[in-house]
């Protein structure tokens, strides 16, 4: 006897077991699959702090003991996973006094957030893996001095080579970094350099040797930045009046710089400007009237140029 067909079609109960098996050994691969991508990519990051340690030659507190097999690596002192997919977000290892090289095997990291690594003695080149860390945000490396072509050091580190084009960074400034600085021959920091970092909100390369200008194209797709420490440079040319974009800007410092030209009206419209610095340039003119507008200004030093004071116009003192 013909069983009758099914409104799907069906011609039988064996034929609806079939596809039930079917469905079920399809989600449960479905499911597999995911689970083997997610210890993949859990296994490539594994790997990738492993190679970071093998290239530590000195850890005199012990701190990367705890870098083995016995426990995830979620757990390594250091390390901080991110609760979802439990990919590591953030490498906190400063002031460990460690020895050794950064491995460009830290590129494969790519859900790290943030890099702190103060306070050591790494040496050699700064990977361009790094830029392969589109979300990095915090990328903490104090400078100290050296007499390489680039040098970047986190307090005590030693790195030669070229920096990365392509590292989307935070200073955060509130970090107590000690003396700052890096030697860069040649090339214009801004353009060259930092360009891509268009999510950057905190930028101090004070004291250092860099030279160029300050590009227009630079501030006018920057307008997230909040700090702005170009102090103790030797940057040359006018302050472009695109610096009236940066609309977030809450400190400003171009002192002890080669900058001349007169001072662009369009500072007022960085409106949450609280601290204000540019002595010690070449700028000339007048002193624009309209700073007199930005109402959350707490430091202001236009000192040592060649400025005169519009009000009162018989006393054009001199700053």
């Amino acid at each position: 006897m013909e069983v009758p067909n099914t409104m799907w079609g069906f011609r039988s109960s064996s034929t609806l077991a079939n596809i039930f098996l079917l469905l079920l050994v399809a989600m449960i691969f479905s499911v597999s699959h995911i689970s083997a991508s997610k210890q993949f990519q859990n296994e490539t990051d594994r790997l990738a702090l492993l190679e970071f340690k093998k290239q530590i030659y000195n850890d005199p507190l012990g701190v990367l003991n705890s870098w083995n097999h016995s426990q995830h690596h979620c757990q390594w002192e250091g390390i901080t996973c991110g609760t979802r997919h439990q990919r590591v977000i953030a490498l906190t290892l400063r002031h460990k006094h460690f020895s050794g090289i950064i491995s460009p095997l830290v590129g494969n990291l790519s859900f790290m957030r943030f890099i702190h690594l103060e306070e050591n003695q790494f040496h050699g080149e700064i990977p361009q893996e790094f830029g392969r860390l589109f979300r990095l945000r915090v990328l903490n490396l104090p400078i100290f001095n050296s007499s390489a072509v680039v040098v970047i050091s986190v307090a005590g580190n030693s790195f030669h080579g070229n920096l990365p084009t392509n590292i989307g960074l935070t200073l955060p400034v509130s970090q107590p970094w000690g003396k700052q600085i890096l030697c860069l021959k040649g090339g214009n920091i801004l353009d060259n350099v930092l360009m891509n970092c268009q999510n950057l909100q905190y930028l101090d390369i004070s004291q250092n040797n860099f030279t160029g200008i300050i590009s227009p194209h630079f501030l006018e797709t920057h307008s997230s930045l909040i700090y702005v420490g170009l102090s103790e440079n030797s940057f040359t040319g006018s302050l472009p009046p695109e610096v009236g974009k940066l609309i977030h800007l809450a400190d400003f410092n171009v002192s002890h710089n080669q900058l001349v030209g007169d001072i662009p009206m369009s500072l007022a419209d960085c409106s949450n400007l609280e601290n204000l610095f540019m002595q010690a340039n070449f700028f000339q003119g007048t002193i624009p009237p309209n700073l007199a507008s930005l109402k959350s200004i707490q430091q202001l030093d236009l000192s040592s140029n060649n400025l005169t004071v519009p009000i009162p116009s018989d006393q054009g003192e001199k700053h």
